[in-house]
């Protein structure tokens, strides 16, 4: 019984069945023919080939080829050639771009025909790039302007000002085509960061991972006389930054800037030139402070960074105008501090309650043992007034009050000199009373650190003491 059913099976299927063995065959022989077609390659001479591969390059990326140890085929997992330790330079220009491995994927049909040699994709692995801050615009230009596909893996970037390093990105992840696209992956300061960007570059997002800092930038598409413009916006921690920017190769111009956070809250204005020296021109208009932060400040550790200081050139000027119906000590400030090469000179001037303090002075920010000097004064016509703004007691009613000291600070020894004080028309201080002056400020207001001096709870204690 299944005999018959078997020859009535093969006799009625016979035709199909030799068609799917035939299959078999034809299969085996096209996958024969698809291996020897992938290995042949293996076996050419791709030396000779090397002015049609730098040609290639040159045309389509934009890529000279100045030197390479090594190149060769591989065939899985996709045919490609791989070219090992390669030295680069981006058309007409000086940038180098060194790479371990430069991956260059050709069309199927040209991994035998190199005449019209064409490429799906490259890849360019474990790469070093040193630019100067000026040639940063031009590498970002390339890429922008690139219409083949590229994708940078293991890209470390050092950005370099006068040879002297500004920053470095290390692990930069990019490429300008498929699911990635647009997306850059690196480290800045051994934190992670993401940036994405729309396909025009218009806009831009920077995110330092498991920091809460994040921030958009959008570029205008208006350019005029190659400025850049744009606004740019962050979030950090618990602030907020936001500020227009025109940027050309020489300066950076920010305005219509403002910062918010719980403790600080400013508008500013800066012009910042970087070439062909660096100098930063800023104002900065304070709407609210609370001047608990002072108290975090640490001064050892902003003068430990002597090589950045003693590179600023700055000239800043503060302005604060107290809030009607506010509980602010401070009525008026106006602050000027300027910073070159490492020297800080400064004047201000203070309003309370009519009162005017008066103060200038300059300090050399490079010393071991930084020495600030000052000649400052206080002009009241109310002095009972003034120090009832200290929540001093005072009986005298209208009574004017004088007062000039002039002297030195050492910030970190914590130790002050007065080389005169007077009040009035009336009192010049003798030498033991500076002295009996400096042993008091020293144990009240700087028994701590510089920032003590600025405490309203000791300088009302300092001015009991003293009375």
């Amino acid at each position: 019984m299944i005999n018959k059913i078997y020859k009535r099976i093969h006799n009625k299927y016979s035709t199909l069945f030799k068609f799917i063995f035939f299959l078999r065959y034809l299969f085996g022989i096209f996958l024969i023919s698809a291996v020897i077609f992938l290995l042949i390659p293996h076996f050419f001479d791709l030396k000779k080939k090397e002015k049609i591969i730098k040609n290639y390059l040159l045309e389509s990326y934009g890529l000279k080829l100045n030197n390479y140890d090594n190149i060769k085929y591989n065939s899985l997992p996709k045919p490609n050639l791989e070219i090992q330790n390669v030295n680069l330079n981006i058309e007409k220009e000086t940038i180098p771009i060194n790479v371990k491995t430069l991956t260059i994927y050709p069309k199927l049909y040209y991994i035998y025909n190199y005449e019209d040699f064409e490429a799906t994709k490259i890849i360019l692995s474990k790469n070093k790039i040193l630019l100067s801050d000026t040639n940063l615009k031009i590498f970002i230009n390339y890429i922008h302007n690139l219409k083949n596909k590229i994708n940078f893996e293991n890209l470390n970037l050092a950005i370099n000002r006068n040879d002297s390093l500004l920053f470095t990105l290390r692990k930069i992840y990019f490429s300008n085509y498929g699911h990635n696209k647009n997306i850059i992956r690196g480290e800045l300061f051994n934190k992670k960061f993401k940036v994405s960007m729309s396909d025009d570059y218009d806009n831009l997002n920077f995110k330092l991972l498991k920091t809460g800092i994040a921030m958009d930038i959008v570029f205008n598409q208006n350019k005029k006389n190659s400025i850049i413009k744009g606004v740019f916006k962050t979030k950090f921690l618990n602030s907020k930054l936001k500020f227009n920017f025109d940027y050309d190769d020489q300066k950076l111009k920010i305005y219509n800037s403002y910062f918010r956070n719980n403790d600080l809250s400013f508008n500013n204005e800066s012009l910042i030139i970087h070439s062909p020296f660096f100098f930063i021109d800023s104002i900065f208009k304070i709407e609210d402070i609370n001047i608990k932060i002072f108290k975090d400040i640490n001064l050892n550790k902003i003068l430990s960074f002597d090589n950045i200081i003693k590179k600023l050139n700055t000239k800043n000027e503060i302005n604060f105008k107290s809030k009607r119906f506010s509980n602010n000590l401070i009525d008026d400030l106006d602050l000027n501090v300027d910073l070159a090469y490492g020297r800080l000179t400064y004047s201000k001037k203070i309003s309370i309650s009519n009162s005017l303090f008066k103060c200038q002075g300059d300090v050399n920010l490079l010393k071991e043992y930084p020495i600030l000097y000052f000649n400052c004064s206080i002009t009241s016509k109310d002095k009972k007034k003034l120090l009832k703004k200290l929540s001093i007691n005072y009986k005298n009613k209208n009574k004017s009050f004088l007062l000039n000291a002039e002297g030195n600070i050492n910030l970190l020894n914590k130790k002050i000199n007065f080389k005169n004080i007077s009040a009035d028309q009336n009192y010049e201080a003798t030498k033991e009373d500076l002295i009996y002056f400096k042993r008091s400020f020293e144990a009240i207001l700087f028994n701590k650190n510089f920032i003590g001096i600025f405490n309203l709870r000791k300088i009302k204690e300092f001015i009991i003491e003293i009375s």
